[in-house]
């Protein structure tokens, strides 16, 4: 059997950028760039290829010697359905924005930092878990179970 393989630092470069925006958007009160990294997010969910977070890691960061690779034996689904759970929820966050609900807007924009930030600090994918607690549940859709490492 081939070992899956993912990318950790790529990850970790999502992570950053989704992280910084949103604070960003917070300090200039930008429900717009809010907007954009939800949108990046669901994007880069449907069309991997397409993730622009990953591609600036991939085409500028990685090749500058900026961030070196951190390849690991891992499923990329539930990766994938990690950032799209989040970009559910910042789509939700701009929803609220738009209908006058400011308060739930932001606190929707820092769920998503702050799990963000538990796995780029601490390592812990929240949405992954839930990836592969569907799995064991036979959930469908959720077919792969975790790599032992």
């Amino acid at each position: 059997m081939n070992a899956r393989k993912v990318d950790q630092s790529a990850l970790r470069v999502n992570q950053a950028f989704i992280i910084s925006l949103i604070i960003i958007a917070f300090v200039i009160d930008s429900v717009w760039l809010v907007a954009f990294v939800g949108g990046v997010m669901l994007l880069g969910t449907a069309v991997p290829s397409l993730a622009f977070f990953k591609r600036i890691y991939r085409h500028g960061l990685k090749p500058s010697g900026l961030v070196k690779p951190a390849i690991i034996a891992d499923n990329p689904e539930p990766h994938r359905f990690a950032q799209g759970f989040g970009g559910v929820v910042v789509t939700l966050s701009v929803l609220a924005f738009l209908t006058g609900q400011a308060f739930l807007g932001w606190a929707l924009a820092g769920l998503v930092v702050a799990l963000a930030a538990l796995n780029l600090f601490l390592g812990f994918c929240a949405g992954c878990f839930l990836y592969y607690q569907f799995n064991k549940l036979g959930v469908p859709g959720f077919a792969h179970s975790p790599i032992s490492r």
